[in-house]
This record gives structure tokens, sequence and C-alpha cells, in this order.
């Protein structure tokens, strides 16, 4: 019988390939599900976005290779959005890199950098492929936990310090998934302070930068002084522009990492559809229109869904960033537990904390990427579920 590497026996099962598992199951018991468990937004890409694309498609010199790197102009554009968004220079020949969505980009960075026993330091919970992915390249997760005490940031001071200095890789994301946390520039200082210290690479996804609230503006790591010393960004244009399945992002800053994670790719794929690319950059260059639209929609869901936790008695942070909630579940309840009496009673779907690491227990995650309809009935089954239980 065939028997797999190692390191993949070490890999536990998808979390979100398992919730799509649990939600046709349950389907097929007849009557609606209403999943509030995965991140993927139902409102459709921009029209003209589309059209876009589709005009990009028929030209037949988009049906070759890319260029291993993506094409130049697209890479320019990421250049020119960050020096507009976050007044950051970049040189979109060696410090930006075109990724097939910036899920591909972050787990291979871990191929660039990390090797067999090699440590990487990874926040929990956190979003599950960083953690697969140092396993996958035959690494040791080391877990930083995030507390909501420590309004689920990271205390670098309790990493011990032969942990840190033996460490390859500290991966940080903000607004982050899934606990919806925000952060300052001045956190990202300490950040930044911190890896130099210790010659450790600082990978910071900010694939929810432009999904934010209440008048917060989210930083890059990039804007820290210093930072393209041991800095790399990822970020993506799935989240803000409504593309999740078109697969098209990027990853900017240290040009030593950019050129190593450049060199696995090189291996591995040959870059994303060049009209795909061109459609990337019609939407860098004109999605700012759209974007007001979107996190209008996300903040009324989260304010209906907060307002209806809340009045069912559960314990509910008001986010700044991103289109979760991170709940903390009742007593008596384990997170795990908690997810099944939501989809048994109320036919709602979560996805539980543990999914997200250790110290994701206690906690399930709400998403607020369903139709407004669809969040009504489910706010509606949540709040009866949890009076028939006598949570309020």
């Amino acid at each position: 019988m065939m028997e797999l590497a190692p390191r993949m026996k070490k890999i536990p099962p998808y979390l979100f390939a398992q919730l799509d598992k649990v939600r046709e199951e349950e389907q097929k018991k007849g009557g609606e599900i209403y999943s509030l468990a995965i991140g993927d937004p139902v409102e459709p890409t921009p029209p003209e976005l589309v059209e876009f694309l589709a005009q990009s498609a028929r030209r037949l010199e988009n049906h070759r290779y890319s260029p291993y790197a993506g094409i130049l102009p697209f890479r320019k554009a990421a250049a020119d959005w960050y020096k507009e968004r976050f007044d950051v220079s970049l040189d979109p020949e060696k410090e930006v890199l075109t990724l097939i969505g910036s899920k591909e980009g972050i787990a291979h960075i871990f191929l660039a950098f990390v090797g067999s026993g090699d440590r990487a330091l990874i926040p929990d919970p956190g979003y599950p492929v960083y953690r697969t992915a140092v396993l996958m390249a035959d690494g040791e997760p080391y877990s930083v936990p995030l507390l909501e005490k420590n309004d689920f940031l990271p205390e670098f001071g309790k990493i011990p310090e032969d942990i840190a200095r033996s460490s390859k890789i500290l991966f940080l994301c903000y607004p982050n998934n899934p606990t919806a946390a925000v952060v300052s520039l001045d956190f990202l200082k300490e950040a930044v302070e911190y890896c130099r210290k210790r010659d450790i690479l600082l990978c910071y996804d900010n694939a929810y930068s432009e999904i934010t609230y209440d008048g917060y503006v989210a930083p890059s790591i990039l804007q820290v002084p210093h930072a393209k010393e041991i800095a790399v960004e990822f970020n993506s244009l799935s989240k803000p522009y409504n593309m999740t399945g078109w697969r098209l992002g990027y990853a900017v800053g240290n040009q030593y990492a950019i050129q190593a994670l450049g060199v696995v790719k090189n291996n591995i794929d040959s870059s994303a559809f060049m009209a795909l690319q061109e459609a990337g950059i019609f939407a860098l260059k004109n999605g700012k229109k759209w974007l007001q639209k979107t996190c209008d929609i996300h903040k009324k869901r989260r304010d209906l869904l907060v307002e209806t936790l809340r009045s069912a008695g559960l314990q509910v942070r008001l986010p700044k960033g991103t289109f979760y909630l991170w709940v903390k579940v009742p007593n008596h309840f384990s997170s795990a537990e908690f997810a099944a009496f939501l989809l048994k009673e109320a036919r709602v779907m979560t996805a539980p904390g543990t999914g997200y690491g250790e110290f994701g227990e206690g906690y399930v995650r709400f998403s607020t990427t369903v139709p407004d309809d669809l969040l009504q009935k489910a706010c509606h089954q949540i709040r009866e579920a949890c009076r028939e239980k006598k949570l309020t």
C-alpha cells in the first residue's frame, strides 16, 4: 500500500473542507442550512470588472504563459496602489510578486525559508494554512497565543528567547482572521523591532486591509521604518473586490524574500492567467469606488449579528475590521459543542474556534458573507434556539 510522507501524517483535515462536508450532509437531511462559517462574499464581482476580463481574455496574446513573476504592468499597479494607499514606495521589478491568490504565496513562503526541524512562530488562533504550511515544509510550528485579555495581540516578551532565536518566520495577520482584532502602527513597530533584533522574517497577511469600519484605517507593515529589511506582506484582490474565486494576489516587501518566494513559484507554477492580471490592474486602479459599498454592506450585517448575539446572551466584541465575529461560547459549552448546538437547533453553521488552534477553544467564528435575507433568518433561528436553551 502507498505510504504518505511522514510530514503529511502530521497535517489535520482542512477546516473549511470539513465544514463543506458537514453542510452537504445536513442539506441531504432536508431543510435550509444557514452557513455563517466561511468567509466567501456572496456579492458579485463588479460587472464592469467582469466585462474587462472578458475582453482581455479574447486577446490571443494573453493565451500564452505569463512571465513567471507576473506581468510587469500588474506589479507596477500593485506598487502604485501601495504608494497611494500607504505611502509606501516599492520597486515593481524586485519588491512585488504576482500570486495565484495570497493563500498560495503564504503556503509557499515556508518552502523558501523553513527546512527540516526549523521553527516558525504561528499565531494561535490563526488561519489554518500558516500551521499546515510549516508542517508541509517539514518544520516545527510554535504557537504564539492571541488572548482576549491582550486584545488578541501576541505578547512577544513571553516567547522564550531560545525559541525566538531559532525561528525563521513570524506570521501576523491584522485585521485578524479569525478574531477580527485590529492593530495600530505602534504595535507593528514593536513587531518589526522584535524581528530585526532576532533576524526573523516577518510575514504579514494583510488580506483584510480594506474591510474596515467606524473610521478605522488598517496600516501596512511596510509603513514601519526599516520594515523592508525583514518583512514581506501578502495582499489579495479577493476580499475588497469580491474576487475570491478569481485567485489573484501579490506579495510585496523585502526583495530577498520576494526573490526566494519567486524561485519556489518558478518551479511549481507559471503565474496567473495574463488576462486575469490585466483585470487586476483595472481593479487596483478603479476599485476605490466599489469599496465603500462593500464595507457598508458588511457593517450593516455586522451590526445586526452583534445585536442578535448579544440579545441571545452571548459575549461578542464589535469588530472594526474583517467580516467575521469571534464569539465567546456560553458556559458549559466547548467550541465544538456550541457549533453543533447551533447547527442542530438553529440550522446555523459556524466555525468552531478549535479549527484555528488550541487557543481558539471557547469561541466560534461567524461570517457576514451571506445575503441579507438569509442572515435575518439565521438571526431569528439563533434567537429562538438560545431562548429555548434558556441562554438569554
